[in-house]
């Protein structure tokens, strides 16, 4: 399975245009089974391409979930994941620290074919270091991203704006993987995009998983789309099993379903 997550940045490149058309092909040329956008804006205009999440969806024929933080330009702004599977169920939680800009954890629930769950979360952190810190305290005081009442695995992508090890990466290299941290990555800037010095960008997934292989896209047309760079990695799913139907029921329950 090959995931990324990408930081489109409204999808206005380096030169200041604002060409979702851009996003799609980068994308393309990724060709991941689940992307995570962040600072995605949707506006129900003339244009196909105002809708940017929904535009980039169609073009590429993903299935697609909008998690909604607040209103940019009369639209939806906000985190954006797009599946080649089928999404059963998507949740958006709030993670805003009051005074700052307003933040989200898009949660999205997928099926695979073999019957077991997958859990995507996408997330974007603030840019304060304080900010920061209380949203990773939420995702786990909250039991977010470590809920036992959720079957299946689990994958976390996103912007973190953290390019240290902060309390977000420590908590979340505690219960989760982090394909950046293999040592013989020699270079895993996400941004600038142009010349990229800082690692604000990352994903993590749980024991279900093995990495085969991690990169940071840097085509021509990337260095261009967006102040962010695409990370992608491919993982192997090692053991995801089918679960009984209590779980679906238990999925019932919380209004999953």
């Amino acid at each position: 399975m090959r995931v990324a997550t990408y930081n489109v940045h409204k999808c206005s490149g380096l030169d200041g245009r604002v060409r979702p058309s851009r996003i799609v092909q980068v994308l393309s040329e990724i060709d991941a089974d689940i992307v995570a956008l962040q600072e995605v804006v949707c506006v129900e205009g003339k244009a196909r391409e105002d809708h940017q999440a929904r535009y980039i969806a169609e073009e590429l024929g993903y299935h697609m979930e909008l998690g909604e933080n607040r209103r940019h330009k009369s639209g939806a702004y906000g985190n954006v994941l797009l599946s080649r599977f089928p999404i059963f169920h998507a949740r958006n939680y709030d993670i805003s620290i009051r005074g700052r800009e307003r933040r989200g954890c898009l949660r999205a629930d997928i099926r695979m074919k073999d019957g077991g769950w997958l859990h995507i979360f996408n997330l974007h952190l603030g840019t304060s270091f304080f900010e920061r810190r209380e949203q990773a305290r939420q995702l786990f005081r909250q039991q977010i991203l470590n809920d036992k009442k959720l079957p299946g695995s689990t994958i976390i992508l996103g912007d973190f704006n953290e390019w240290t090890k902060g309390l977000a990466s420590r908590l979340l290299g505690l219960h989760f993987k982090n394909a950046g941290r293999r040592p013989r990555l020699s270079s895993r800037g996400t941004y600038p995009g142009i010349f990229p010095l800082l690692t604000l960008d990352h994903i993590y997934f749980d024991q279900t998983f093995e990495l085969d292989g991690f990169s940071v896209h840097r085509s021509r047309k990337a260095l261009i789309a967006s102040d962010h760079l695409p990370l992608v990695a491919n993982l192997l799913i090692r053991n995801v099993e089918a679960k009984p139907d209590a779980n679906e029921q238990r999925f019932v329950s919380k209004g999953i379903a």
